[in-house]
């Protein structure tokens, strides 16, 4: 095991950041929080994994979204947080919010992939293994499996927590109307649904759109989840650094633009979107922001959403981000002025 010098998180750290309630629940969440989906596998230093782990706490970020197949390889994001674990933040334990999903495939065969109970519950022990926890603060379905009646799912979600194994539960990417049925169930069965954590950006703005991915509720998911009394983290919010200066001036040589189209599937580097992209940066300026702190901004203003998960492969990306976590709102004007760069 990597042995580092004790470390001594920023006593200021409290008041460099903004927590908002997640819905009507107690849990209070930091405006932003680090995602450990593409940076935290075998293939990237774990100095730097530290370090990003480090500045993400010493500016107020206490949220940690994991899920068991975050690597490469499936799995080693969460192992390779166990040792992060045991060597900076066991002090730390109780200033933090860990999480973790499953849902996508993990394993071979009918029990490694979907919403089953066995599925779940199978997997949440695996990862609190690799994690080296006893529990984790918020366990997700990470996406609605047709193939696995939802009264399972959330039965699952329901006994994960009176097991002690989860202190509140999550679903991922489910549309309106399987949230509204999946919150229904669980307030039924004493384990209120927590959040949701769905993509959104400037680019992808499905969760705003009634009738989005097949809905039949006739509202769209933000509704849904006002409603309802659910909190919303989202994921891709700068859609793999479209929403920034990144890509201006061509993919960057040995970007995972470049060679994996998988990390770009919401919002494609074509001539008209970095047009669009473009005409953001005189709003971002006139804020003292970056084009990628704008685009936080955007998806937190008026405070429908929660948190924002932001992904980082150095240090300063994640202390660019928090220092979105206490940016004033955007005002009226602005929000306009963004709509008229964006429009077709």
């Amino acid at each position: 095991m990597d042995t580092y010098p004790r470390y001594h998180p920023a006593e200021d750290r409290y008041s460099r950041m903004t927590y908002q309630r997640s819905g009507r629940s107690g849990l209070a969440l930091p405006r932003i929080s680090l995602g450990l989906w593409h940076n935290f596998g075998d293939a990237n230093p774990r100095e730097t994994q530290r370090a990003m782990l480090r500045a993400a706490f010493d500016h107020g970020i206490t949220h940690f979204d994991l899920a068991n197949n975050y690597g490469p390889p499936y799995g080693a994001a969460e192992a390779n947080f166990g040792q992060h674990m045991a060597s900076d933040w066991r002090p730390f334990r109780d200033e933090l919010i860990i999480s973790s999903k499953a849902g996508w495939d993990m394993w071979p065969g009918p029990y490694g992939d979907g919403g089953s109970r066995k599925y779940l519950v199978a997997s949440l022990d695996q990862s609190l293994r690799r994690m080296g926890l006893d529990y984790v603060d918020i366990f997700y379905s990470h996406r609605r499996d047709p193939n696995t009646p939802l009264e399972e799912t959330m039965g699952a979600l329901d006994a994960i927590v009176r097991s002690g194994k989860a202190l509140y539960v999550g679903i991922s990417s489910y549309n309106a109307e399987d949230t509204a049925r999946a919150a229904q169930l669980l307030r039924e069965m004493g384990t209120p649904l927590t959040i949701h954590q769905p993509r959104y950006s400037m680019l992808d703005r499905w969760i705003e759109q009634p009738g989005a991915h097949e809905s039949t509720d006739g509202r769209s998911l933000q509704d849904v989840l006002d409603a309802e009394g659910v909190g919303s983290i989202v994921f891709s919010p700068l859609e793999q650094g479209v929403l920034s200066d990144r890509y201006l001036n061509g993919i960057p040589e040995g970007s995972r633009a470049g060679s994996d189209g998988r990390y770009l599937s919401g919002g494609q580097i074509t001539d008209e979107v970095l047009a669009k992209v473009r005409s953001l940066a005189p709003i971002a300026e006139s804020r003292g922001q970056t084009i990628a702190q704008l685009a936080l901004s955007w998806v937190l203003r008026g405070g429908r959403v929660t948190s924002a998960i932001i992904g980082a492969s150095r240090v300063q990306q994640v202390v660019d981000a928090a220092a979105v976590g206490q940016a004033p709102d955007l005002t009226e004007d602005e929000v306009a002025a963004i709509d008229a760069a964006l429009a077709d």
